[in-house]
């Protein structure tokens, strides 16, 4: 691969002295490598991740009620709790909770309000996540191209899924960032090499976020061990494994500390996630929560990643046909770094692939990859466009012709994304929006309880309820396991009983139990959904209409997605008459409900009648 005309060679043995003599060298000559500054691509990155923090919907209900839930928890003393952190299970470390806690106890400095605590969280993993992208940014303008780089932001900040994952409270967004930070480390060999500084990134978005991604660090390893037998370094690349290999083991230590005070027992949580998603027989493990077709990851991120997903898939061969017809323009270790740079999104995909169970936020960690494979794609067939000595058809085309054919391509790929993007938000982010009403002063009291039926999924969290309140559950044509609560218990029970006193009706087999329920004439409050053309049934009424017991707080639009065309689920488009009838999207209501007041009648700005 032609990816600059000075590749770095690779610092070893004698070459490290001659590597940092040059290094003051290099630095002076950084801003004329970069025809974007790192500093302006960082707040780039940090402009788009704060707007995704502050309006991106909550993709999947794990992020709530295995995250969210227990640092409200830590921080509140009270929040619902899932069969994962019961000490007879615990497959969820405390560590990556404790973190965030910390990062919410610090926003509360600033307001007293939960909801400014929960969106003050997004807004520092979206800073945390900023940092590693420009870091990233960085490293692959000055190793590989500068129009790389450009074109690896591009694909970042248009792309729909990294919008869902740059500020998601999730160990596979953590993963994500550590990733880059890894990447960075393994792919900058500026100042000599960095591999122990690899393997500690890969190490600590395993061990505190999710252990399968450690398997992306697999390609980068190989590669020293193959530049070892060349060199005849295996010494020193020896050391430098088992460097990692010591500061990795050094946070798993200090994971096992935390998860055994909170567990009150001694517990290697990434071991445990393993035994129970590989090891764990029938009747258990991942696929009782759902499976999905081989192609599902594919239908996903054409939607996320539009044509940045196939320009991805396209690297490899792409680099294969460049090799083949190009060879005299690059060496053998730059052909090696080629492919250890672009393989660890196929391996991914496939490994994710061959799964049964699938879902959207697995893929996370293998997104920098994703848009690396692609800007390298890209970059790739604008430098053939770009050639005058292949082919003497492509070199009498006028440049400005090729230039308004490639910057058409790339708007076009942007402007998807972005009608993607803004058409999520417009559609999905009413459970976010809803419970302004509940700051009213005076309307919402301790011990009062909010109720979700068929809407548990969309919960957002107990952060956006006022002190006191609870969230409960009534029975719904769901009839797996719903989380219960951590035991509130103090005097007697030292710091956080919950954590280790085992909760009751909880199992690893998504069997339902009915002590997760209460009965609706317990609930001072309703969160419901509207849909048209849904059919109600005995246990999923539709609440909005029984006029006679509730009253209407506040609804907000939610997209009908029975009702709205393909293209109206895909991409945004404006309430606008041109727009054909048939293409336009249909809506329904997303409501909070108050139980009615004996003489009390309907609020101000209720719904009455029917729909």
């Amino acid at each position: 691969m032609s990816t600059k005309d000075r590749e770095p060679t690779r610092p070893s043995g004698s070459r490290v002295q001659a590597s940092q003599n040059v290094d003051k060298a290099a630095q002076r000559q950084a801003s004329s490598l970069f025809p974007l500054p790192p500093i302006v691509a960082f707040y780039v990155f940090l402009f788009g991740n704060v707007l995704a923090a502050l309006y991106a919907p909550i993709q999947d209900c794990d992020e709530v009620f295995n995250y969210w839930e227990p640092t409200h928890y830590l921080n509140h003393g009270y929040g619902l709790q899932t069969w994962e952190y019961s000490p007879e299970f615990s497959i969820r470390t405390w560590l990556y909770i404790v973190i965030h806690a910390i990062i919410g106890k610090l926003g509360s400095l600033f307001s007293r309000t939960k909801t400014f605590e929960f969106y003050y969280i997004r807004v520092v993993l979206g800073l945390i996540c900023a940092i590693c992208e420009s870091r990233l940014f960085s490293v692959i303008s000055r190793t590989l191209n500068p129009r790389i780089g450009i074109l690896f932001m591009i694909i970042l900040m248009s792309s729909p899924g990294m919008f869902h994952a740059c500020a998601a409270y999730l160990p596979s967004s953590f993963a994500m960032y550590t990733t880059m930070l890894g990447m960075s480390a393994f792919m900058d060999w500026r100042g000599g090499s960095k591999t122990a500084q690899g393997i500690m990134w890969f190490g600590i978005g395993g061990i505190v976020g999710w252990p399968f991604a450690m398997a992306l660090v697999a390609p980068f390893l190989f590669e020293e061990l193959v530049l070892a037998t060349l060199t005849r370094a295996g010494i020193e690349v020896g050391r430098r494994f088992l460097d990692g290999t010591v500061r990795s083991l050094l946070v798993l230590a200090l994971q096992v500390a935390v998860d055994t005070f909170f567990y009150h027992k001694v517990v290697v949580v990434p071991w445990r996630i393993v035994l129970y998603n590989v090891f764990s027989g029938s009747g258990k493990g991942p696929d009782i929560f759902g499976t999905e077709p081989w192609h599902f990851y594919f239908r996903n991120m054409l939607l996320n990643f539009n044509v940045w997903f196939i320009l991805a898939l396209a690297a490899g061969p792409l680099l294969g046909a460049q090799y083949l017809f190009r060879a005299a323009t690059g060496t053998k270790q730059t052909w090696l770094r080629s492919v250890v740079f672009t393989t660890p999104f196929y391996m991914w995909l496939a490994i994710f692939t061959a799964q049964p169970h699938k879902e959207e936020r697995f893929m996370y960690p293998a997104y920098p990859f994703l848009g690396l494979n692609a800007a390298l794609a890209l970059h790739i067939i604008l430098a053939f466009l770009g050639s005058t000595s292949l082919n003497a058809t492509l070199s009498r085309i006028p440049s400005k012709i090729k230039f308004v054919f490639a910057s058409g391509f790339v708007l076009l790929a942007i402007d998807a994304g972005l009608l993607r993007t803004v058409g999520i938000i417009t559609a999905y982010r009413a459970p976010l929006t809803v419970y302004k009403a509940l700051q009213t002063p005076g309307l919402a009291r301790p011990g009062e309880t909010v109720c979700y039926g068929k809407e548990w999924y969309r919960f957002p969290s107990s952060y956006f309820l006022p002190n006191g309140m609870r969230a409960k559950f009534v029975k719904s044509a769901f009839d797996g396991l719903l989380p219960g609560e951590f035991n509130e218990a103090q005097i007697g029970f030292g710091f956080f009983a919950g954590t280790w006193l085992i909760p009751p009706g909880m199992n690893d087999k998504n069997i339902g139990d009915p002590g997760k329920y209460i009965e609706i004439e317990h609930c001072s409050f309703m969160v419901d959904s509207y849909f048209p053309d849904l059919e109600p049934s005995d246990s999923e009424p539709n609440y909005l209409l029984d006029t006679e017991t509730w009253e209407e707080l506040q609804c907000d639009e939610f997209l009908d997605v029975s009702r709205t065309s393909i293209i109206g689920r895909t991409l945004w488009l404006p309430e606008v008459k041109i727009i054909p009838e048939r293409f336009r999207r249909r809506w329904g209501r997303y409501c909070l409900l108050r139980r009615k007041q004996p003489g009390l009648g309907f609020s101000s700005g209720a719904y009455k009648g029917t729909m």
